[in-house]
């Protein structure tokens, strides 16, 4: 009965209106996800074009991260860090509520240990990257950071089997050298410390991505609920006598949180189970390539001619194949 009713929403198979069929399938994508939730997984294949739309679409908002980060008054790191969760944690609660109503929390309990695991590496990528931060510059952070779909496609390659065509291995290594070349600049500082915590959090993304989409049949969006927890509490042992912060402080704190974060997560939940783990954490790239622009556009702060080069070419590139993959799916 289940299957006749998604045949009967499958949308049509020619249209003159991209946009129209973007919007069918997320809503396709929405209404089945979403009423067959009672059976604890997500049967639903539609086309990798649009997956890789909402990729685009999340790491453009998660870009603003940056700019929203730039006009924090005061507060430090981990009480952003731990106003954030606070934030991120209150709109994924209201998703699963919505989504299970009174069973929301109940559906930890269908992660199982390897959604537990999912949940350890993605606070512990967070954590890195803090620190990375911190005790490194930024453009060693970013360097290291853009390695995350190599090594994503390698332990992909072994433990799930996935072999990434030619196309996206070339688009994975413009993208980096578009990277490399927007922090040219900047190699030459940091601290040993703060490049193996950016070496950390890029492995520790890449194994959550993996496990991810090892599991892309099964409703993860309860780990991101247990990932927000372990950071929150991480922070708070940082802060807990220093939480007070000015109410512009807590506001962004909350936009981080309550509408970037979340948004980025539960599209990345989405488009994991259609796209190769190499290609979800391909567009990671974009936000370290958009978010300078942002800067610019909004601060007034002009970024280098290498940062335009390098970001110019990061963004042909994942644009060039998203473009393609849409191009080539069939409507």
């Amino acid at each position: 009965m289940l299957i006749n009713w998604a045949r009967k929403k499958a949308p049509p198979q020619k249209a003159t209106n991209a946009v129209v069929f973007v919007a069918e399938d997320l809503s396709e994508l929405i209404d089945l996800s979403w009423m067959i939730s009672k059976h604890n997984f997500v049967d639903i294949s539609p086309r990798r074009g649009y997956a890789m739309v909402l990729m685009l679409l999340g790491s453009i908002v998660i870009s603003f991260s940056g700019l929203a980060i730039r006009n924090i008054e005061t507060a430090d790191n981990w009480q952003i860090n731990f106003y954030r969760s606070i934030a991120f944690g209150l709109s994924i609660s209201i998703v699963l509520l919505f989504r299970y109503g009174k069973t929301g929390p109940q559906q930890l309990k269908f992660i199982g240990l390897e959604g537990i695991l999912a949940a350890m590496l993605l606070a512990s990528a967070s954590i890195s990257f803090l620190l990375a931060i911190t005790n490194t510059t930024v453009a060693a952070t970013t360097f290291t950071l853009s390695s995350i779909p190599f090594l994503t496609a390698i332990m992909a390659w072994l433990f799930l089997g996935e072999r990434i065509g030619k196309s996206t291995i070339l688009t994975i290594c413009i993208a980096a050298a578009g990277i490399s070349l927007m922090f040219v600049q900047g190699f030459g500082s940091g601290t040993l410390y703060g490049n193996f915590m950016a070496l950390l959090c890029a492995i520790g993304f890449s194994s959550y991505a993996i496990i991810i989409r090892r599991n892309r049949r099964l409703e993860m969006l309860p780990t991101l609920i247990l990932s927000n927890l372990i950071m929150m509490l991480v922070a708070l042992v940082f802060t807990w006598d220093n939480l007070l912060i000015s109410w512009n402080d807590l506001l962004i704190c909350f936009i981080l949180g309550g509408l970037l974060s979340a948004t980025v997560n539960t599209l990345f939940l989405i488009a994991a189970k259609h796209l190769f783990a190499a290609e979800l954490t391909l567009f990671m790239l974009l936000e370290f390539t958009l978010g300078p622009i942002w800067v610019w556009i909004f601060v007034n702060e002009v970024p280098t001619s290498w940062t335009l080069v390098g970001g110019s070419i990061v963004i042909s590139a994942v644009l060039l194949k998203s473009v393609s993959e849409l191009h080539n799916t069939k409507v």
